[in-house]
């Protein structure tokens, strides 16, 4: 993992006592954390471009491990009584812009995710940043996320993976994320960047959160704007000395003092029993807050269990640094199998015998979240087996804070192609929009997109359109394939989807290529 990283002018370090950096709310269950680094960011746009070539070698990133919360391979299959079998027209979405986003730079898997404000798209990839216009105008970056993160020192100085950016659209700021570790990736932390504007391109109040030997694996961050103890939520797959899997981290970050730019801005957690994992964070779209008091709402697929989903509430109290977590919520679900058996490696490409991973074990991002003027609406998905093959399953849950309810599930397998690494979210008038990756024995990994709109029948699907199809192949036993992606909804207008998500140019290996497109319900004015 050792890396050569540009030089970076520090403008502010701060850096907490132990005493500062760790502490215990009167709640024993909760623990607190005080940032470990704190510092100020030179302006984005100032930072040097990464213009390194490949590494000679390529790098695989050491994550994401997989959850142990039991399989089900060899077992009988379980009906799918949700498997959508009507044909529906095709999607009523209009395609917009399409460009390519940031390129692969030794690393693998991409990890692509991005984030859209009134004027400006940032992409993130596994160790990379870039900052685009909704025509696609590279306008800063490529930046190494060592780079950026360097005023911190220490882990967010030394190495970063899985990065996750977004726009907090009712503070008008900017959050990207991504873990942090040391030269023999033996100590872990969780780096933290807020705008100190709505620029993205300027100056970032950076944190450090560490969590010493053990990693931080697969994060994911929202937003959660409600007016008091407003936070933004993280979730961590923790694993003590970086290999035994202890549980799961659900969390929340003092956001109101993280957009004051304070030093002292707490990470309060909980950690979940081993039998639970990888779950998703609840994550704000469109301009209504959840009600003052709504607490995070965190929700997992129990893969050992087919037919649940788990939802946890975090209550927190930042001024008192204390904290609750709710019992899990069992939310019933229709049956479904593993995706490649036990969630691992299947996904054929043309024109090679080598099979993508379908990361089938665990909820896909986003856990996108809506409040609409009399309820609340939650889409999520993951990938599950069908027909020999790989699909998607998704869920739409009304009121996830009150009577959780699944209003509606389905799972896409219109034909023998394999789908997976989907994100989900909804615009205003709650159509649904999907976008994933295609792949089969004769096609190359494609980008493809499809949705609904809510006169359409429950559960159901309209029928596809390709966004890109990829003209190459993976190759050369590496068999990571995006580990998320990221569908975000125009916050201009409330109606226009952003999909980005990764695709090979050539076949090859470690040279991946992203693409970043966007589309529209024809009825979204």
């Amino acid at each position: 993992m050792l890396r050569a990283f540009p030089k970076v002018f520090i403008m502010c370090v701060f850096a907490l006592t132990a005493a500062q950096a760790f502490a215990q709310p009167a709640n024993t269950n909760a623990t607190v954390k005080y940032p470990s680094a704190f510092a100020i960011s030179q302006p984005l746009s100032e930072l040097p471009i990464d213009t390194t070539g490949l590494d000679e070698q390529g790098k695989e990133a050491p994550r994401p491990k997989p959850v142990p919360l039991g399989t089900r391979a060899g077992a009988p299959a379980a009906a799918d009584s949700v498997l959508q079998k009507e044909v529906m027209p095709s999607v009523s979405a209009a395609q917009g812009a399409a460009f390519d986003g940031i390129a692969a730079k030794g690393w693998a898997p991409s990890d692509a995710n991005l984030a859209v404000g009134p004027n400006y798209i940032v992409q993130t990839v596994n160790s990379r940043l870039a900052i685009y216009s909704k025509s696609g105008v590279l306008l800063s970056g490529p930046i190494n996320l060592t780079t950026f993160f360097a005023p911190l020192v220490g882990n967010c100085k030394a190495g970063s993976t899985d990065p996750i950016v977004n726009y907090d659209r009712l503070a008008d700021r900017w959050v990207i994320s991504n873990v942090g570790y040391n030269t023999n990736a033996t100590l872990f932390s969780e780096c933290v960047a807020v705008s100190k504007t709505n620029n993205p391109a300027g100056a970032y109040t950076l944190y450090s959160y560490s969590f010493g030997t053990n990693l931080n694996d697969y994060p994911k961050l929202s937003v959660w704007p409600t007016a008091t103890n407003s936070a933004y939520l993280a979730t961590y797959n923790i694993f003590e000395e970086g290999l035994l899997f202890v549980g799961a981290d659900v969390c929340g970050f003092d956001r109101t003092k993280m957009l004051a730019g304070s030093a002292t801005a707490k990470q309060i957690c909980f950690r979940t029993p081993n039998t639970e994992g990888s779950y998703l964070p609840s994550d704000v779209d469109g301009p209504t807050p959840p009600a003052d008091g709504t607490p995070g709402l965190f929700l997992t697929w129990q893969n050992n269990n087919p037919g649940e989903l788990y939802l946890r509430k975090l209550k927190l109290n930042f001024t008192a640094g204390t904290a609750s977590l709710s019992a899990a919520t069992k939310i019933p679900v229709a049956n479904s199998n593993l995706a490649c058996g036990s969630g691992g490696t299947c996904v054929p490409q043309k024109g090679t015998s080598e099979l993508l991973d379908s990361l089938g074990d665990r909820l896909m991002y986003r856990m996108a979240y809506r409040k609409f003027p009399d309820h609340e609406r939650v889409v999520v998905n993951h990938a599950v087996a069908s027909g020999g093959h790989v699909a998607i399953r998704w869920y739409e849950i009304l009121d996830p804070s009150g009577t959780v309810t699944v209003h509606q599930q389905g799972t896409f397998a219109p034909d023998t192609t394999y789908r997976w690494m989907a994100s989900a979210a909804m615009d205003k008038l709650n159509d649904i929009g999907i976008g994933y990756s295609a792949s089969s024995s004769t096609i190359h990994p494609a980008i493809r997109f499809t949705g609904r709109v809510p006169t359409d029948p429950l559960g159901t699907l309209e029928t596809e359109t390709s966004m890109l199809e990829g003209t190459g192949s993976q190759l050369s036993r590496l068999n990571r394939w995006g580990d998320y992606t990221a569908l975000q909804v125009d916050p201009s207008d409330d109606c226009t989807f952003w999909y980005t998500d990764q695709y090979q140019k050539v076949n090859g290996t470690f040279d991946w290529s992203t693409h970043i497109g966007s589309f529209k319900f024809a009825r979204c004015p």
